[in-house]
């Protein structure tokens, strides 16, 4: 494990490079840094300004090394480096509301922005015009879209919102890519058809993600739960109810265990083996909380308010990450059926790399 600090400033998301040798991160502002990985730590060489809003998503398409990025202007920016400079050519989302998120599709021709507008942008290149338009999915959605992943088959676009709502959509554009074949999410898929629709659980969607081969789902809620859909079982939802603090971020690690942080500050892994079995494996890094002495929580309290001051009790917590873990990203084994190490940000503007047995 390695823990590196980019200052005070929470960090809001994060993206890396193809080889990992360079991230891009926004401190919670309208800005996006790039860092290159140097012998003692990290050197900032670039800084992406264009947005005037802060900056909701960051993606770094691998193959094409292009980045895109939305912010709550309502904008999102492809970036191209041009002769060492960073160069940014806006993306036509026609939205009223912030843009929420953002990713590039697996075959890096399509881009996905979520946004509070109650919409889904799916953007391509338009070549003849030399511009970026969109599409919008709107079917059944109620409020704002926190989270969005791609299907490998870059077609099905898998969603999370804040009306408790995980669902599924056909992003099949048909000016630049040929009729998809059927799946076992859906075999009808003209664009914005909503093949998948569950939650109601009582939480916000964080944040959705399909396994590598797309054959599950998994997405985490505000209220404590780890959610798994199975499309090999007539999509039968396997629910794991924690006693921890709402998670934030998701991602698969193999094609049956997942990752998961959020406000607890360290990641989790839980292991899916079938229908009802999904289940906490460990703590990738545990958290653990000593208090210097016997004072009650009531009793610490009340004596700030009578002291008006802090007084000599303390309570530290023993993990790496100081606050929320804003995000997760995979680092290495990204394109492979098992990934050995991932990353996270946090509103303590720390990154930390983690390993783990897949």
């Amino acid at each position: 494990m390695s823990l590196y600090s980019f200052g005070s400033d929470p960090i809001s998301c994060h993206a890396w490079n193809k080889d990992r040798s360079q991230i891009a991160i926004s401190p919670n502002s309208h800005v996006v840094q790039i860092y290159q990985k140097a012998e003692n730590g990290w050197k900032k060489i670039h800084e992406l300004s264009e947005h005037n809003g802060r900056i909701t998503g960051i993606d770094w398409a691998p193959n094409s090394n292009r980045i895109v990025t939305c912010a709550t202007d309502r904008n999102a920016y492809v970036w191209m480096l041009k002769d060492g400079t960073w160069k940014p050519t806006l993306v036509l989302l026609r939205i009223n509301r912030a843009a929420t998120c953002v990713k590039w599709s697996p075959l890096e021709n399509k881009i996905a922005v979520g946004s509070g507008s109650q919409t889904i942008s799916i953007c391509y290149f338009e070549k003849e015009n030399d511009w970026w338009l969109s599409k919008h999915i709107k079917k059944s959605i109620k409020s704002t879209i926190l989270s969005l992943a791609w299907h490998p088959n870059n077609v099905l676009l898998a969603s999370g919102s804040c009306d408790f709502k995980c669902r599924i959509f056909s992003a099949y554009v048909k000016e630049i890519e040929e009729k998809p074949s059927p799946t076992p999410w859906g075999t009808k898929m003209p664009f914005g058809e909503l093949l998948y629709e569950e939650g109601d659980n009582g939480g916000w969607v964080h944040s959705v993600c399909f396994s590598p081969s797309g054959q599950y789902l998994a997405w985490v809620d505000h209220n404590s739960c780890v959610n798994l859909a199975d499309s090999t079982q007539d999509k039968v939802v396997t629910e794991l109810k924690t006693e921890f603090l709402p998670f934030l971020s998701v991602l698969f690690v193999n094609e049956t265990r997942i990752v998961t942080a959020g406000h607890d500050c360290c990641p989790y892994i839980f292991s899916y083996s079938g229908p009802g079995k999904l289940e906490l494996l460990e703590k990738v890094d545990a958290q653990k909380q000593n208090l210097k002495s016997t004072t009650s929580a009531m009793q610490h309290f009340r004596n700030l308010d009578k002291k008006a001051a802090q007084d000599n009790e303390t309570l530290e917590i023993d993990t790496l990450h100081r606050n929320s873990i804003s995000q997760l990203s995979l680092l290495f084994g990204e394109d492979s059926s098992s990934v050995t190490t991932f990353s996270s940000v946090g509103i303590d503007g720390a990154l930390v790399i983690w390993d783990t047995k897949a």
